[in-house]
């Protein structure tokens, strides 16, 4: 190759004196191209990968900034997507207190009951905020429960769905009157004592009676889901699944009838008099 470079630079000089061994000059480089090319070659790959390759020490840095930043942002989401459905519910319960003529107040469920055998839920609001022992409580869907025990602050609710609980309800289709028992499932109620021949149907729907004083009437309670008829039976085995959502529910609505608020208001007129 060396050859070669000598020989170009001599006839350069040649051509740059006598300017007639240009088409020969231009072979040449022709030939010694490629040789150059050669010898430039161990060098170009190195320095490529020097340029485009990034050290792995780098690349486990970016990768773990990368996972951080992913891990908080999805937590950013699963929040977001939890104030979204808690806006959601607030607005479905004011919506519903909207609708209802009854005084409302919004309440939180703190903590349940885990006795297997029973469907009890403690809120937050007691006898401070004007809950009493048999206060009504909804959700934005139906009748949840009523109060069995008003603290200060905070009250016991026993749930609908409670075995030892039974709601007077009526037809809301034909005002047939019944009784809605828990059974201790979140899924299912007992409507007892319907006779075969009653005028009641598959998806009707039951609403408080207002019978007994407890519940106003109106409320929805449950939506009847079958009817087995036994011949040799007085009466019809018939369920019904509850309106409100036993087990999703976290915000509910305290009802204080309106005879309740008359009382109250009466009581407060009397401790303003001299």
């Amino acid at each position: 190759m060396v050859f070669f470079l000598l020989l170009s630079i001599i006839l350069m000089t040649l051509d740059h004196r006598q300017n007639h061994l240009e088409k020969l000059r231009a072979a040449l480089s022709v030939v010694v191209y490629p040789l150059q090319l050669i010898v430039d070659l161990p060098r170009t790959p190195i320095k490529w990968v020097s340029e485009t390759v990034t050290p792995r020490s780098e690349l486990e840095e970016e990768l773990k900034k990368l996972q951080t930043q992913q891990l908080l942002l999805r937590a950013q989401l699963h929040k977001m997507v939890s104030l979204e459905a808690e806006n959601r519910r607030l607005r479905q319960l004011s919506q519903a207190a909207q609708r209802l003529s009854d005084d409302m107040i919004i309440a939180e469920i703190m903590s349940v009951d885990l006795d297997p055998f029973s469907r009890k839920v403690i809120i937050n609001k007691g006898s401070n905020h004007d809950a009493f022992n048999g206060q009504a409580i909804l959700d934005a869907d139906g009748v949840l429960g009523q109060i069995l025990h008003a603290g200060l602050f905070n009250s016991e609710v026993m749930l609908i769905t409670d075995p030892s609980h039974a709601v007077p309800v009526q037809v809301n289709r034909n005002g047939l009157r019944a009784l809605a028992v828990g059974t201790g499932s979140s899924e299912e109620m007992n409507i007892p004592y319907i006779p075969n021949n009653a005028d009641i149907q598959t998806g009707d729907l039951l609403i408080t009676s207002g019978l007994g004083g407890k519940f106003p009437s109106g409320y929805p309670v449950a939506r009847i889901t079958s009817i087995e008829i036994d011949q040799n039976e007085p009466y019809a085995r018939v369920t019904a699944k509850p309106a409100a959502q036993m087990d999703r529910s976290r915000e509910i609505l305290m009802v204080k009838p309106a005879a309740k608020i008359k009382q109250h208001e009466a009581v407060i007129g009397e401790s303003k008099q001299p």
